[in-house]
């Protein structure tokens, strides 16, 4: 049996992008995550500059606004998960011990979870206080 040959194609040996089998949707997730925040952070820099310009006071209106609360906490959200992803790659690539890795990873999705959370309860404090 030695020399034993898959029937195989090549393009079926590599669908999936490796032995994990997730880099493929990893690689859209994180492409999809980057074309809404191409969309998100400029709405919500020239937004905010605007509400700025108002005082402390316009910006505190600006965020109770439920369409600004809404898209801010979109963008927020979205820009921490693109972090994660990208993050995620950096701990798989570049760290070698299976238990720092794991660690890593963890911490990675639990702080992201944290920022998101922090940033949304400020937003409905401020949004409920209106």
């Amino acid at each position: 049996m030695a020399g034993k040959e898959s029937i195989r194609t090549p393009l079926g040996k590599v669908r999936g992008l490796g032995s994990a089998k997730h880099g493929a949707g990893h690689f859209i997730t994180q492409r999809v995550s980057a074309i809404a925040l191409l969309f998100l952070v400029p709405w919500f820099l020239i937004s905010l500059i605007g509400a700025v310009r108002g005082g402390y006071d316009g910006a505190l209106v600006w965020v109770a606004d439920p369409i600004n609360a809404v898209l801010t906490l979109l963008a927020v959200g979205t820009a921490l998960y693109h972090m994660r992803l990208g993050m995620q790659v950096v701990i798989e690539d570049y760290i070698a011990k299976h238990g720092t890795r794991n660690l890593l990873l963890i911490l990675n999705t639990f702080i992201c979870i944290a920022l998101f959370a922090t940033a949304a309860y400020a937003v409905l404090k401020i949004a409920i206080a209106a």
